[in-house]
C-alpha cells in the first residue's frame, strides 16, 4: 500500500524560509534559529529582499535565485506579500510548504478570499502545504524543528497533531519538566490544504510513533477521519481532546482557526466508534499520551498498588476501581514473599503499603519484581519513590545534627544506581506508572522519566493513566470492523416513499413508517389502519384485546403529549370511546391505528439523525416517557455493521437493563443490534429519508419490537 505523501513533507533534505532576518525579535528569525540550532543537518536557504546574509547563511533575494528547488518552503511574512513569493517557489518546483503567516480564513471575508487564492496557487503548482496560521512541524528523527521554541534532548515516540499552534510551540518547558518527549508534532492552522486526517494517516504509518495525541477543534472530513482512525487504533493508541462542543468553546475555535465546532455528543460517539480514547484536559493529552507511548501493552485489568503511604494508595485504588480496573487481593504465596521485606504492621495484600519506610530498593525493585513475576497482575501503580528530593527538603532540619555536611554532600550520598528499578516494567513487559510529589530535582523522578517510565504529580493521575491502558486493550480486543449486511431497496419501501413524494409529505405517518421499516426486517407489532369506529372495533377483535388506539396522520408527530394515544383498551366500547376521543382531540377527521398492546417494562429508542457536519448518525438509548428525563443516549456515524451496533447498545449508562433484570430475561442483543444496523443503512439506499425515530422499542420478554416510529423526509 502506498505511503502518505506526508512522509516527504516531514523529511525534507533542504528547507528555505521567507521572513527570517538578523533581528532576534522577529518571528521568522525565531523559526529559523530552531531549524539551525536544534540539529537539523539538511540544507538551509534564507530568502530576504535586502539582507546579504541571514544568521550566517547566504540570503537570496527571490526564490528564483536559489541554487535548487528546496524540498520544503516556510513563509513567515505579512499575508499581503505571500502570494507572489509562494508562486515563485511553485515555478522552481518546490512541492511542500508551511505557511506560518496568519490573516486568512480566521480573519474574516477578506482573509477567506485570500486563502482561496492561496489554495488555487497550490493546486496550480501541485504544492501540498500546512497552514496558513500555524506554528510549524517537529520531526525529532531528523532533528528538524520549525517552531519558535528550542527542542533538544533525546527524541520520544509520542506524536502530537494540534489545531492550536500553542500546544506545539509554547509547551516545550512544560513538557521538559515532566519528562515528556515528542517525536513528531504538527501544528495544522487553518487546514486550507493539509488536514488532520492527512497527518493522522502519516503518524499511523510511522514506525517511530507509538501513540498519537490529537487536539481537535473541528474535523472537516468525518467519514475519512473515521476510516483512517479505525485502521490505526487496533495497533496504535490514539487519544483526543475535543474543544468546541460548548457555545463559548465553539466561538473561540471559529475565531482561532476558522473552525466550525460540532456537537459534543457526536464527537464522543465518533471517538468511541473509531477506538479513540477521549481526554478532557491538555495535561492528560500529554501525560496519558506519553504513558501509552512508552509502556508495554497491558494484558488485562488487574492492577497492583505499591505505596509508602495509605492515603495515596487508597486514592489509586478508588480511581482504578471507578475506571474499569480490578485491584485483586494477592495470593497467600505472594504475600508470604513480600512480608519479610516490609515492616511487620504494613499491609501487603494489595495495596502494599510500606508506611513511609525509606528503603527505596525494596519498594522500587524487590517488591515490583515479586509482584510482576507472580503472574497475578497486569500493571502496577507506584507512589512515593523518592531520594535526593526528599533529602533536600529535610536538610534544613538535619543540618544541625550533621555539622560540616553540606546539602551537596548529602544529596551525593543519597544518589544511587537506579538502573534495575527504572527497567522493571520493560524487564517483565508489564506497564507501570508512578506518582510522586517530588519533581525532577529528585533522582527517582528524573531517572524514571529519562527512562520512559511516566511520572505523575498525583496518585489519581497515575491511576487514570494505567486505567487508560486498560481501555485501550478493550479497543484492541474489539471485533474487526467490516461491512454490514447489504440489502437492496424493496418494492414496499419504494411505493411508500413515492406516494409520500406525490402527496408532498415531509413525514410518513406511523403506519407507513412501520410498514417501510418492517419491510427491511425491523420487528413491528400487528396493527390495522382504520377510518371509522366500526373498522376500529373489527380490527381490535381480529388482533385480540388488549389493544392500543392512536391517531395516525403525518402532521401529528407527538401523539402522546397531545392526548392522541389510548392504551390497554380491553373491549369494543373502549375502542369506540378511544376512536371518538381521538377525533375530538384532533379537531378534524383522523385515521387511527389499532395495534396489539405490547406489555414490556423495558423501553429503548433507536433512530437516525442528520447533522450538517457528521451526516447521518445512529442513536440508541433509554426510551419511552423517560427519554428526556434520563437523556441516556449514545451516537455513532452511519452506516453500522452488526458488531458496531451491538457495541453501541452496550454503551448506554443504563446497560444493566439489557441483561437479566427483575425476573426479566436478557434482551436479545443481536436482534436489537440488527435494528440499529438496519436503520443505519436505510438512508443509504433511500436518500430521501432524512431522519428515523423509533420510540419506544418495547422488549417483550427478550424480543425488541418497534412500538412507534416516525420517518422524516428530505425537503427538496
Amino acid at each position: 500500500m502506498p505511503k502518505s505523501f506526508f512522509h516527504s513533507l516531514m523529511n525534507p533534505k533542504s528547507v528555505a524560509i521567507v521572513g527570517a532576518s538578523n533581528n532576534p525579535m522577529k518571528m521568522g528569525t525565531m523559526h529559523a534559529l530552531s531549524i539551525l540550532k536544534d540539529g537539523y543537518q539538511g540544507k538551509f536557504y534564507p530568502v530576504h529582499p535586502t539582507e546579504q546574509t541571514v544568521l550566517g547563511h547566504t540570503a537570496y533575494k527571490s526564490p528564483l535565485d536559489l541554487p535548487e528547488a528546496p524540498d520544503l518552503a516556510m513563509f513567515v511574512l505579512p499575508a499581503q506579500y505571500l502570494l507572489p513569493v509562494f508562486e515563485a517557489f511553485g515555478k522552481i518546483g518546490t512541492k511542500y510548504a508551511i505557511v506560518i503567516t496568519a490573516g486568512f480564513k480566521e480573519a474574516g471575508e477578506d482573509g477567506i478570499a485570500l486563502e482561496e487564492q492561496l489554495k488555487a496557487l497550490a493546486k496550480q503548482y501541485n504544492i501540498r502545504f500546512i497552514g496558513p496560521n500555524c506554528m510549524g512541524i517537529v520531526n525529532r528523527d531528523i532533528l528538524l524543528n520549525t517552531s519558535v521554541s528550542p527542542i533538544v534532548g533525546k527524541p520520544g515516540t509520542l506524536g502530537l497533531i494540534s489545531q492550536s499552534g500553542t500546544y506545539v510551540a509554547q509547551t516545550v518547558d512544560y513538557l521538559k519538566k515532566r519528562g515528556i518527549r515528542l517525536g513528531k508534532a504538527v501544528s495544522l492552522g487553518n487546514e486550507a490544504d493539509v488536514n488532520m486526517v492527512d497527518v493522522l494517516e502519516y503518524m499511523g504509518e510511522d514506525d517511530n510513533t507509538t501513540a498519537i495525541s490529537l487536539y481537535i477543534e473541528t474535523i472537516r472530513d468525518v467519514p475519512r477521519f473515521l476510516r483512517v482512525a479505525r485502521n490505526i487504533t487496533p495497533h496504535k493508541p490514539i487519544i483526543a481532546q475535543y474543544i468546541g462542543g460548548s457555545e463559548a468553546g465553539g466561538r473561540a475555535g471559529l475565531s482561532h482557526t476558522g473552525a466550525m465546532a460540532g456537537k459534543d455528543f457526536l464527537y464522543d460517539g465518533l471517538f468511541k466508534q473509531a477506538g479513540i480514547i477521549r481526554v478532557f484536559s491538555i495535561e492528560d493529552l500529554y501525560g496519558i499520551g506519553w504513558a501509552l507511548a512508552t509502556q508495554p501493552r497491558i494484558r488485562g485489568n488487574r492492577i497492583a498498588i505499591i505505596t509508602n503511604s495509605g492515603g495515596p494508595g487508597s486514592a489509586i485504588a478508588d480511581t482504578c476501581d471507578a475506571n474499569g480496573c480490578d485491584v485483586p487481593l494477592f495470593s497467600e504465596a505472594l504475600k508470604n514473599k513480600i512480608k519479610p521485606l516490609i515492616p511487620v504492621h504494613a499491609p501487603c495484600g494489595n495495596p502494599v503499603d510500606l508506611t513511609f519506610a525509606l528503603d527505596m530498593e525494596v519498594m522500587t525493585r524487590k517488591i515490583p519484581d515479586l509482584v510482576m513475576e507472580s503472574g497475578e497482575v497486569d500493571g502496577i501503580v507506584m507512589h512515593g519513590a523518592m531520594s535526593t528530593g526528599f533529602m533536600a527538603s529535610v536538610f534544613p532540619h538535619l543540618k544541625e545534627l550533621m555539622p560540616g555536611v553540606t546539602l551537596e554532600e548529602m544529596i551525593k550520598g543519597a544518589t544511587k544506581d537506579l538502573t534495575d528499578s527504572v527497567q522493571i516494567p520493560f524487564k517483565h513487559n508489564i506497564p507501570m506508572t508512578v506518582s510522586a510529589f517530588f519533581d525532577r530535582t529528585d533522582q527517582y523522578t528524573k531517572e524514571y522519566e529519562d527512562n520512559n517510565v511516566p511520572v505523575f504529580d498525583s496518585p489519581e493521575k497515575a491511576a487514570r493513566a494505567i486505567s487508560t491502558m486498560v481501555k485501550y486493550k478493550a479497543v484492541q480486543d474489539r471485533k474487526p470492523h467490516g461491512p454490514g449486511p447489504e440489502f437492496m431497496a424493496n418494492d414496499t419501501a419504494n411505493r411508500i416513499l413515492a406516494q409520500a413524494a406525490a402527496n408532498n409529505q415531509h413525514t410518513l405517518d406511523e403506519y407507513a413508517a412501520k410498514q417501510l421499516l418492517g419491510s427491511y426486517g425491523v420487528p413491528v407489532p400487528e396493527e390495522i389502519l382504520c377510518r371509522s369506529a366500526q373498522e376500529a372495533v373489527k380490527a381490535a377483535q381480529k388482533i385480540g384485546f388488549p389493544v392500543v388506539v392512536k391517531a395516525c396522520d403525518p402532521t401529528m408527530l407527538h401523539k402522546t403529549e397531545q392526548g392522541l394515544v389510548h392504551l390497554n383498551i380491553s373491549d369494543d366500547q373502549g375502542v369506540v370511546s378511544a376512536y371518538e376521543a381521538v377525533q375530538e382531540t384532533a379537531g378534524r377527521p383522523a385515521a387511527v391505528l389499532v395495534a396489539k398492546m405490547l406489555n414490556g417494562q423495558r423501553e429503548f429508542l433507536a433512530g437516525i439523525m442528520y447533522d450538517e457536519q457528521f451526516g447521518h448518525c445512529a442513536a440508541f438509548g433509554v426510551g419511552g416517557i423517560f427519554t428526556e428525563a434520563f437523556n441516556d443516549v449514545t451516537y455513532r456515524i452511519t452506516p453500522l455493521n452488526d458488531a458496531e451496533a451491538e457495541e453501541m447498545v452496550h454503551d448506554i449508562d443504563s446497560h444493566k437493563l439489557l441483561g437479566p433484570y427483575r425476573s426479566m430475561p436478557p434482551v436479545n442483543l443481536k436482534a436489537l443490534g440488527r435494528i440499529l444496523s438496519t436503520l443505519s443503512r436505510i438512508p443509504v439506499i433511500h436518500p430521501q429519508v432524512k431522519e428515523i425515530d423509533i420510540n419506544p422499542i418495547i422488549c417483550m420478554g427478550d424480543a425488541p419490537v418497534a412500538a412507534d416510529a416516525l420517518i422524516i423526509l428530505q425537503q427538496v
